[in-house]
């Protein structure tokens, strides 16, 4: 009896290690897709990502598998995997899902929330205030600090809104839209005054608990990142989104 409970432990402890693994190299995957590591389209070789991972070519297929449900890696049968593709039209997309997503979050958070979501939002928005002055001296050195002061103020706003699922799927459109963002910020001209001030306009509305003109702000934030890139040409109309 000793020995089968033994046994079974010992088969949870490698779940989970298998689990942790897992986890961690779709983390690592993830992040290097988002910052360009791997090119829109490009084919992603299960082996060589397990020797540039030092993990199993089956805990490379899980968590590629992982970003499929992200969005981020597309599969076909018989051809493997690839990074998904980047195109005009698909960042047009995007932008219109998230702001809906976002703006029903938004709204909901400034109706709901109360001292403590204030709180963070407070915070946050000092923080990011902070992080846009570094990134207006230096938008490629200083982009990184400045997306996880971007994405902790979006988190803010939006963390008194009730609904799981919404919160979700928007996690997954943020990561979707760094990609373009890092496209798109270090291009434009002072980014660090112009995204402030896009920024200031939103935080303002939702202090002052005006639900209405606070998502209007917010589409507006959102939609201007489409525009300079579909004016700027930095990325081709017939890329494809397959």
């Amino acid at each position: 009896m000793a020995e089968q409970e033994f046994s079974r432990s010992s088969a949870a402890v490698d779940a989970d290690g298998a689990g942790s693994l897992i986890e961690s190299t779709y983390g690592l995957l993830s992040s290097d897709i988002i910052h360009g590591k791997y090119s829109p389209g490009e084919k992603l070789k299960l082996q060589s990502l397990s020797d540039n991972y030092s993990v199993s070519v089956g805990t490379v297929r899980e968590s590629l598998s992982l970003l499929v449900s992200d969005g981020l890696v597309l599969t076909q049968a018989q051809r493997g995997f690839r990074v998904a593709p980047m195109s005009i039209g698909d960042f047009q997309d995007l932008a219109k899902a998230r702001v809906l997503l976002e703006s029903s979050s938004l709204r909901d958070s400034i109706l709901l929330g109360k001292d403590d979501w204030e709180g963070r939002v407070v915070q946050a928005y000092h923080q990011l205030s902070l992080a846009e002055k570094r990134l207006q001296a230096d938008p490629v050195t200083n982009f990184d600090f400045w997306e996880l002061r971007n994405q902790e103020f979006h988190d803010a706003l939006v963390s008194a809104a009730d609904s799981r699922w919404v919160q979700r799927f928007r996690e997954v459109l943020y990561k979707q839209a760094e990609r373009y963002r890092r496209v798109t910020t270090s291009k434009r001209a002072n980014p660090g005054i112009t995204v402030h001030e896009e920024h200031r306009q939103i935080y303002e509305l939702a202090m002052g608990r005006d639900a209405e003109g606070a998502v209007e702000a917010l589409s507006t934030h959102i939609w201007a990142s489409f525009e300079f890139m579909e004016k700027s040409g930095l990325l081709i109309k017939d890329q494809g989104t397959e």
